[in-house]
């Protein structure tokens, strides 16, 4: 799944792979990747219409890490 191979870029800091993989997603999850990805950039704006597209709240303060990690733990548990 490529979603997988995209948090394992940003996992490993590498948004720019991961962002030419979840812009092909236009799932929520595909959203909520790409707003991971603009987080992790630090381009807020670009995060926040992202993350609106995917139906969830942008967090507040550094939490890019967090939010791999409950992306990660969303795809393993639900596989779709």
């Amino acid at each position: 799944m490529a979603l997988n191979t995209a948090i394992r870029y940003l996992k490993k800091g590498e948004w720019q792979k991961a962002h030419e993989i979840a812009q092909q997603d236009e799932t929520k999850r595909g959203c909520w990747a790409h707003g991971i990805v603009h987080l992790v950039e630090g381009d807020l704006e670009n995060a926040k219409y992202w993350y609106r597209r995917a139906h969830r709240a942008l967090p507040h303060g550094n939490t890019a890490g967090a939010e791999i990690a409950a992306l990660k733990a969303r795809v393993v548990d639900d596989p779709q």
